[in-house]
């Protein structure tokens, strides 16, 4: 019975864990983190093998950027007019100085050509600190309504359900103990 108690319990855990890592990672794909840093799925094959399709990408921005940096920026609307939020993880191929201003020529690893427009550094959200594979498709499915209610909450309402009950529990045990206390006679409470 212990056995099966731990095991529950590391099980507990780990989803614990999973929920909250998730709904992190939900939030940043949203909104920015402290210290600029901000969460991207990425949608495309244009940067593997280096980072795959589904990956997820943790970026911060940076003072400067450098060539070979893997930037992510935002489209420009003229590419991208079906979505004016659409960005690009790309590699820094050539840093050009444009009268004061830097500019980056970038390029996908697995693209044959450098991107058609060099990108301005007010498009820079900022540089790829880490990259998760496979945990982008996952959180790209909880900003869904069905991911969300699936994997968010769903298990965060059998979490509160079961923290609820074990605090009934407890209080349940603790007014019993307090019974048997008041039930004993006088003196044998006088000793306690």
């Amino acid at each position: 019975m212990k056995l099966f108690k731990k095991i529950f319990n590391y099980i507990y855990i780990v989803i614990v864990l999973v929920i909250v890592t998730l709904a992190i990672a939900t939030a940043f794909s949203v909104i920015e983190a402290p210290g600029g840093m901000r969460v991207f799925v990425v949608q495309s094959g244009s940067m593997e093998p280096s980072i795959k399709t589904g990956s997820l990408v943790l970026v911060a921005a940076q003072d400067e950027y450098q060539k070979d940096d893997v930037i992510t920026f935002k489209r420009d609307l003229k590419v991208s007019l079906k979505d004016a939020n659409s960005t690009a993880t790309h590699r820094v191929i050539e840093v050009k100085d444009d009268e004061g201003r830097a500019t980056f020529t970038t390029k996908g690893d697995a693209n044959n050509t450098p991107d058609s427009e060099d990108v301005e550094i007010a498009r820079v959200l900022g540089k790829v600190l880490l990259s998760v594979p496979l945990l982008g498709k996952i959180v790209a499915f909880t900003k869904t309504q069905t991911g969300f209610i699936a994997l968010i909450v769903i298990p965060a309402t059998i979490l509160i359900y079961s923290e609820i009950n074990s605090i009934k529990n407890e209080v349940i045990k603790l007014i019993k103990k307090k019974k048997k206390i008041k039930d004993r006679p006088k003196e044998k409470q006088d000793e306690d």
